[in-house]
């Protein structure tokens, strides 16, 4: 298992979901994804998108004034 960072600052959406997906698409089951946010959007967006696709949400948390959200990479 490895664990990544996504930096999605200043992106606004669909980009943060077009970016997690790009890299959970290079990414191994069970790597974790840290994705950083300005956008709040991502903190509904992110994880339907995991829903729908089969990764688990780990964390989700504001912290100043960034949207950190830690997923799973799924089957």
């Amino acid at each position: 298992m490895s664990r990544e960072t996504l930096n999605a600052r200043r992106l606004l959406c669909p980009l943060p979901v077009i970016r997690t997906q790009d890299r959970v698409k290079q990414m191994n089951v069970g790597d974790h994804l840290e994705v950083i946010c300005t956008d709040p959007g991502v903190m509904q967006d992110i994880p339907t998108w995991c829903r729908i696709n089969g990764h688990t949400i780990l964390e989700a948390k504001t912290e100043d004034g960034e949207y950190i959200i830690v997923l799973e990479v799924g089957e």
